[in-house]
């Protein structure tokens, strides 16, 4: 999971690259980068950390020019702690290229060797971002006969990276002195979209200005309009005076957006794949609600409190659903940052008292449900359980917006390792001994499923952490146990 977005405007883009990083930050916090290109020289600025804190003045004099693309870094593949492996990437043929990528690829094996025997092209790092940006460019530079680059040829590229590479990918280029060019893999599982915005030249004309996002909040926030999705396997070509090109550039594309998107990791004000995430959240609640009328006796409850804060549309949902008193039990700092995205279970255990404080009145004596979106490794939703026992709660109920996690996620959710999962191997009565409540409800798989997809055009959701059927058809027991073993090293 990470956040990239890339801009074409019409002023400096240094500003707002840095405004919408901010706007993404939620999406990684480990390292974040940006680039501009001022007509066919690159200017980068790559740090370790949060976006307040990574970019300095000078910094931001220094990234000159109106088109530039900007990342924030959720590590899953390479080190958090290795500032080499912060995006964007950059290869100097043809033309300079830098690139930043959302997503996992799942066949980097093959395309290491690919390169290296085949490509002659010599990798820095261990991350597939480095791998992505090496096939583009040499695809694109097999289809260059001089300087002058067209739409044709880009969009070429674009389609024999899609044949070459597998998994999941939504990224961001710049070809210096050119454009900007965008492109999603063929079943759309990582999010990409699509706004716009009009301006005024010095002539007293006007001009389309471009900006490509994860999430669609960011365009909210800097008067752009979202046009629409970039939809699965298309490439968009956006060339430095604001022309745009499309293609479909995939053979047999389908949507299958990742559910955990949904449940977690976008904000609630974001719409992707025409679906309201706060909706979503919503409609989580009301299903999960009925699972709780089926399996708890409502007289056990007195109180449904969630976890902030991607937790509280379904609390809420779910508390109006039974009639049972809503309340905010847990308060929390906003100057933490994710527990879900830090490294390591003692850092995240550490910050999960950190970041939340119980309030005492509120539990005291009640029994209580609390509700949140997911639980994963169960150090968050352990120490949860506890804090709400040392502030005086009565019972803990504990309920999660969506089904057990039992399965790794290799699509860009750091979710690699099977044994860290809690549900992994155990029983629902287990997992609840293990986190430490007296009752466990999780959503169904169906019911995430509909409440997700209901009132939109989309059919199908990428859930393999929850059912552990991979839709790209290429991840096998060997592969998992490779993800595996790499990542235990």
């Amino acid at each position: 999971m990470c956040g990239i977005v890339g801009i074409v405007a019409a002023e400096p883009a240094a500003q707002l690259l840095y405004d919408s990083l901010l706007l993404l930050q939620h999406r990684g916090q480990d390292s974040t980068g940006m680039a501009t290109d001022d007509g066919g020289s690159f200017h980068i600025v790559k740090a370790r950390g949060q976006v307040r804190e990574a970019y300095r003045t000078r910094d931001m004099r220094g990234l000159l020019g109106t088109v530039g693309l900007g990342h924030v870094r959720y590590a899953t593949r390479g080190s958090a702690a290795r500032e080499q492996e912060a995006q964007p990437f950059y290869v100097n043929a043809p033309y300079g290229i830098t690139l930043v990528h959302n997503g996992n690829l799942t066949n980097v094996r093959e395309l290491t060797a690919d390169l290296f025997h085949v490509d002659r092209r010599h990798l820095n790092s261990d991350s597939d971002t480095e791998l992505l940006v090496n096939v583009l460019a040499n695809e694109l530079q097999s289809r260059i006969g001089g300087l002058q680059l067209d739409a044709d040829q880009v969009f070429a590229a674009v389609s024999r990276v899609h044949e070459r590479v597998e998994g999941s990918y939504a990224a961001i280029a710049l070809i210096a002195g050119h454009g900007l060019l965008a492109f999603r893999d063929p079943l759309g599982i990582r999010p990409l979209t699509l706004g716009r915005r009009t301006s005024r030249t010095h002539d007293g004309g006007t001009r389309d200005e471009w900006m490509v996002a994860s999430e669609s909040l960011v365009f909210e926030r800097s008067d752009y309009e979202m046009v629409r999705d970039v939809a699965p396997g298309e490439a968009v070509y956006i060339t430095q005076s604001g022309e745009m090109h499309l293609r479909q550039c995939a053979e047999n594309p389908r949507l299958v957006p990742c559910s955990f998107e949904y449940v977690y990791l976008a904000r609630p004000d974001s719409v992707m794949s025409g679906i309201s995430v706060y909706d979503a959240r919503l409609r989580l609640g009301d299903r999960l609600a009925d699972t709780v009328a089926r399996y708890t006796p409502l007289g056990d409850i007195d109180v449904v409190m969630p976890i902030p804060d991607s937790s509280r549309p379904s609390a809420m949902q779910l508390a109006q659903r039974l009639g049972i008193t809503y309340r905010e039990g847990f308060y929390k700092n906003r100057y933490v940052g994710r527990t879900f995205i830090m490294p390591g279970q003692a850092v995240r255990k550490k910050s999960v008292r950190q970041k939340l404080n119980a309030l005492g009145t509120e539990f005291r004596g009640k029994n209580v449900l609390i509700v949140d979106d997911s639980i994963v490794r169960g150090t968050t939703s352990r120490e949860i359980v506890e804090m709400a026992r040392t502030a005086g709660a009565n019972k803990v109920t504990f309920a999660s917006a969506a089904p057990p996690v039992r399965y790794a996620h290799v699509y860009g959710i750091n979710m690699p390792t099977r044994d860290e999962l809690v549900a992994h191997g155990r029983k629902i009565p287990e997992v609840a001994n293990e986190i430490g409540a007296d009752y466990l409800i999780y959503q169904e798989v169906d019911d995430m499923r509909d409440a997700i997809l209901e009132g939109s055009q989309v059919t199908e959701l990428e859930m393999s952490c929850f059912t552990g059927e991979y839709v790209t058809g290429t991840v096998t027991e060997e592969y998992l146990a490779w993800v595996e073993a790499n990542q235990a090293s």
